[in-house]
């Protein structure tokens, strides 16, 4: 498609030679998040096979907004465009609403060109979107941090403090970070999906983050006699940490409370590294998940995700855990053994955008 011109702008599909100064712009910019990095869109293309569909809008040779889209394959059906897919938040970001409006046009009027049923924009905030439908399926959580460390544990409700000091003084636990517990987060991540029924994620995909995002996380993990119950991935904002990927074994809730542990320890490693909040991520409302975060005081906010329905077969995609007609899919895949999940992820991940 040749070159458009929108408000004074240029907005134009990105390129592998515009990442430096697309990832200084998403660095600066108060909605950027990892989600927006030029690495997050080179990880989704090396594990599931996402083809960039990226836009970057340009005031004469400056940087003035950005919005990662790529385009995601579905089960027999035509690619998908979604901004940060496998991500949570995928704003498109603008010196002015009027550029990321700007951004958004440009990118209906692409993917309608090139017959795309459905565009779909991951907002973290609201926004006016003219044309696109709604969707308050999902929350994320966060939570201000304290000034210091020692002042983590006594903004715990009493029996959650009861539950983390006997975490670390009855059952033992420590905390550790480093890459060199990346295997053992990829085993338990896979294990503790399986047992709420759905796929996890591919060896492949943790190894396009190593290639690509290195830089942009910690692997933490809870050891039990020197083994690891728990394991999680934080990724690094510029104010905030975001605990993203949580894996367990099947005792480590249920005797050692130890994600509870790993949170309050990843909330005073944030505020040694001069964080201010710290994100939980996303979850479906109403769901156990989502009562779990509230409860450890992080504050649910509605994540506005938006969708242009392109054609007149296009819908908001429906297809998640809370649909009842998932019920049967995730009690066999729960049954199943592990090694049988770890290869029927590597097939499926790419199509669970």
């Amino acid at each position: 498609m040749s070159e458009e011109k929108s408000l004074g702008l240029e907005i134009r599909p990105a390129v592998d030679a515009d990442a430096p100064r697309w990832d200084e712009y998403v660095r600066r910019h108060p909605l950027g998040t990892v989600f927006h990095l030029w690495g997050w869109g080179s990880a989704t293309h090396s594990a599931f096979g996402a083809h960039r569909r990226d836009l970057i809008a340009l005031d004469g040779d400056e940087v003035v907004g950005v919005l990662p889209l790529s385009a995601c394959r579905r089960f027999y059906k035509p690619r998908t465009w979604i901004s940060a897919p496998w991500g949570v938040y995928g704003d498109p970001l603008g010196d002015l609403p009027s550029t990321a409006q700007a951004l958004t046009e440009s990118a209906v009027e692409r993917a309608r060109a090139d017959g795309v049923p459905r565009l779909e924009l991951r907002c973290r905030e609201a926004g006016e979107f003219d044309g696109f439908v709604s969707s308050d399926l999902y929350a994320t959580f966060s939570k201000e941090l304290p000034a210091t460390p020692e002042e983590v544990m006594p903004g715990y409700k009493k029996s959650e403090r009861r539950y983390l000091r006997r975490a670390e003084e009855v059952h033992g636990l420590s905390f550790e970070e480093g890459h060199h517990h990346r295997p053992a987060l990829e085993r338990l991540f896979l294990s503790s999906k399986r047992a709420l029924g759905s796929p996890g994620l591919s060896h492949a995909w943790w190894s396009a983050l190593e290639e690509h995002l290195k830089d942009e996380y910690t692997i933490h993990a809870a050891l039990k006699d020197g083994v690891v119950t728990a394991s999680t991935l934080t990724f690094h904002g510029r104010e905030e940490a975001s605990l993203f990927y949580v894996g367990t074994t099947p005792e480590a809730n249920r005797e050692y409370n130890a994600t509870k542990f790993m949170i309050a320890k990843c909330s005073e490693w944030a505020i040694r590294k001069g964080y201010r909040t710290l994100d939980l991520g996303r979850s479906r409302q109403g769901t156990g998940a989502a009562a779990f975060k509230a409860h450890q005081g992080f504050t649910p906010k509605p994540l506005s995700y938006q969708y242009a329905l392109l054609n007149d077969r296009a819908t908001v995609p429906g297809f998640n855990p809370s649909n009842p007609k998932t019920a049967l899919v995730r009690k066999v895949w729960s049954k199943m053994p592990l090694k049988v999940c770890e290869l029927m992820t590597a097939q499926l991940g790419r199509f669970l955008a």
